[in-house]
């Protein structure tokens, strides 16, 4: 009996593999074995950046914020331990975005806060 081949199926693993590879350098967009290996490490790649992501935002924030209470006259720590103290339960994300679009009720934000 002649032995049978999926065809089909390595065929379409082969397609999806390449289309995930699209884009890379050389042999490995376009040799399977090399690319089964480069997309691979990019989907761990992926799974850690996804992670680091929220990480990155919250420093952007806490640096912009930083940056507007220093205009303020204060300084983050004093600024964030005032804000809890006062009850006002605003998250780095919303404060961040305040403090780039509308430094006038920042300014009302640290002004509560000394007062």
């Amino acid at each position: 009996m002649p032995r049978s081949t999926n065809n089909v199926a390595a065929k379409a693993r082969h397609k999806k593999t390449l289309e995930r590879a699209s884009g890379f350098y050389g042999g490995r967009s376009r040799l399977y074995r090399t690319a089964i290996e480069t997309v691979h490490r990019s989907l761990r790649y992926a799974h850690a950046g996804r992670r680091l992501k929220k990480r990155d935002f919250r420093r952007l924030w806490i640096t912009r914020i930083s940056a507007a209470t220093k205009m303020c006259g204060t300084n983050y720590s004093t600024f964030i331990d005032g804000l809890k103290k006062s009850g006002i339960n605003l998250d780095r994300k919303v404060l961040a975005d305040i403090a780039a679009r509308d430094m006038a009720t920042f300014e009302r934000l640290v002004q509560m806060i000394k007062a």
